[in-house]
């Protein structure tokens, strides 16, 4: 072996080494580069993940809180006709002793009994006639009571609030007014808009703390909470 081939060996492995360590280097970087994606597509991930449990929560929590608002309301209508089939039983007793004139009894009976009999349509016709026919009656201010809750039973809600609104502002004092503003909240909560069904609420516990109404207004506010 001559003495060129000694040296030549050991120079050839290293630039074999080299060549070979060379080659190797680029499939490490490459693999360190997906490494790098797998991990930055992984958060992504979670951060999606995350987003998507946080719009879960919101959506449910709206709906929990359209829940409550229907109970709420469908309490609230059950309290309303509770009290107001006790009011109505009085406010007729009542009336019955009060007129004196057989023609104008007539005619709210007439009304009454169809308000009695669930016609409430009509009823609201009967108590609207009355109240030309009579605008000066002792029970006027019954009458429109009764009239406005007519029209709520028929679900024309801004009629009834504009009738029994025109009652508390000509008869602010009248035994009359914390009923009508009981039913104007009742038919606010049907409409949706129950800031102002709270605010009507809060009037009637504020102006008529010792009505009947004021106590029944005290627990629909507790509801609409």
């Amino acid at each position: 072996m001559s003495v060129f081939n000694l040296f030549r060996r050991p120079r050839l492995a290293l630039i074999t080494g080299a060549v070979l360590l060379g080659t190797a280097l680029p499939t490490y970087a490459f693999s360190d580069d997906e490494a790098r994606r797998a991990i930055l597509e992984l958060r992504q991930q979670v951060r999606q993940m995350n987003e998507q449990d946080q719009h879960t929560r919101l959506m449910f929590a709206d709906q929990l809180e359209m829940m409550r608002q229907e109970i709420a309301q469908l309490r609230g209508k059950v309290e309303t006709l509770s009290w107001q089939n006790s009011q109505n039983q009085q406010v007729a007793e009542q009336t019955q002793s009060l007129i004196s004139d057989p023609q104008e009894q007539a005619a709210y009976e007439a009304a009454m009994d169809l308000y009695r009999n669930g016609q409430y349509q009509d009823a609201a016709s009967g108590f609207g006639t009355f109240i030309e026919a009579y605008p000066t009656s002792s029970q006027i201010d019954d009458v429109r009571f009764f009239e406005g809750s007519s029209l709520y039973a028929t679900k024309r809600f801004s009629a009834a609030i504009q009738k029994l609104q025109a009652l508390i502002n000509a008869s602010p004092t009248s035994p009359r007014a914390p009923d009508a503003l009981m039913v104007i909240a009742s038919s606010q909560v049907e409409m949706n808009d129950l800031a102002s069904a709270k605010k009507t609420l809060e009037q009637i516990v504020k102006d008529y703390p010792e009505s009947p109404a004021a106590e029944t207004a005290n627990n629909r506010l507790q509801l609409l909470q």
